[in-house]
């Protein structure tokens, strides 16, 4: 066995089914293991890496804050935290941001959030949240809560009370789950782990009007579908929908733990001194990543790369459903894709990574392709060659 593989299966808590291979390094669009085997990544440390593996101008950027400071706690200002922050407002369309360690915590904090804005009006606990039925907002118990899959609730209740859901897509099923102790409406522009759905743009209205005439709460959580993986810089600007808390992670950092969770300012005024904290959130090395990202989103044109090759990735995986009866449907948007199969997904995945292609799953029977946002037409066709062969 792998000495790597071995070591880890010893020394982990046994919570995640590893496939087989153990990465060393990264280059470009590429990953090779400890053994020198190169990978074509379609994964993109699942939606991660955005500019790919070994990024020069990305890595010198955290060098260089490597060597000013890393770490100073939310007693100080800093530079990088204060940059992150006015680019990341000026992207989201938002007025205050806090950044978190991860996509959990910064729906955590969008929870919370929400729940003093009810709070501070009625002066109760006794709020209510709509979540979506197959969605997925992480693994912590505020997060798990609002988490419309059973299967990874069931042995961790008791959860955060007050949440009820409803069906994406489909507004009379959010209309009668709201009443008078609605404070708040999660949802995720595009359901990834729920099996890459898009919400339509008259769900996505229909929501926010309804929010706007009860005073409800609309969280957006972009946590996956936002920075850019969807033709958008966030996934709810291609709707004309703006929420009032959204959280991001993922590509925010592009590898650096970073989170976010912003809101306009009239939700955001909710917070008070001591209402909200963390150790690490606001650390300038994270943020000098954000701060970075950013910069490179722009001077790449990276959101007209990923529309252009994206529509081509679609065309492919489109003529692979055609081409292949085991393959039901093509969903997605933008590089945020995938393929319902009538066979397990696993089996086409194992395949392809003997073949040095590594792609993911939704589920059982859903094979997801989230790669970096910098590849090109060439690693569309070197992934569907390898496709093919696994079909």
């Amino acid at each position: 066995m792998n000495k790597c593989i071995e070591v880890s299966d010893k020394n982990f808590m046994q919570v995640y089914s590893r496939y087989q291979i153990a990465i060393e390094k990264g280059d470009g669009v590429y990953l090779f293991d400890n053994e020198g085997k190169k990978y074509l990544d379609f994964a993109a440390g699942i939606a991660v890496f955005a500019f790919g593996y070994n990024n020069k101008e990305y890595n010198e950027a955290l060098k260089e804050q490597i060597d000013k400071v890393i770490h100073t706690s939310n007693l100080y200002y800093n530079v990088p935290a204060a940059d992150a922050a006015e680019k990341f407002n000026k992207a989201t369309g938002m007025d205050r941001v806090f950044f978190t360690n991860s996509g959990t915590e910064a729906i955590e904090g969008a929870i919370k959030l929400a729940r003093k804005y009810a709070y501070n009006k009625t002066k109760t606990n006794d709020s209510e949240i709509i979540s979506m039925n197959h969605s997925f907002h992480g693994r912590s118990t505020g997060a798990l809560a609002v988490t419309g899959q059973p299967k990874y609730q069931e042995a961790f209740r008791p959860l955060i009370n007050g949440v009820v859901f409803a069906d994406f897509n489909d507004l009379e099923s959010v209309k009668a789950k709201v009443n008078e102790k609605t404070c708040a409406i999660i949802l995720e522009p595009v359901q990834g782990e729920g099996g890459l759905y898009p919400a339509t743009k008259e769900f996505l209205q229909g929501v926010r009007a309804l929010c706007d005439e009860k005073d409800i709460v609309l969280i957006f959580d972009e946590i996956q579908c936002g920075m850019g993986r969807t033709g958008s810089m966030f996934a709810y600007q291609d709707y004309g929908v703006k929420p009032d808390i959204m959280t991001s992670a993922k590509a925010l950092g592009c590898g650096v733990p970073v989170g976010a969770f912003a809101a306009t300012e009239r939700i955001a005024s909710a917070f008070e001194i001591g209402d909200h904290g963390t150790t690490y959130g606001f650390n300038p090395l994270a943020t000098a990543a954000v701060s970075k990202v950013f910069d490179m989103f722009e001077s790449y044109h990276l959101i007209d790369h990923v529309k252009e090759v994206s529509a081509y990735l679609e065309q492919q995986l489109d003529a692979l459903v055609g081409e292949f009866a085991c393959i039901k449907e093509r969903r997605g948007k933008g590089l945020m894709q995938g393929l319902e199969l009538t066979i397990p997904a696993k089996d086409i995945i194992l395949k392809a990574m003997d073949r040095g292609l590594l792609i993911i799953s939704a589920g059982s029977n859903i094979l997801r392709f989230v790669p970096p946002l910098v590849i090109t037409k060439e690693d569309v066709d070197a992934m569907i060659a390898i496709l093919k062969t696994c079909f």
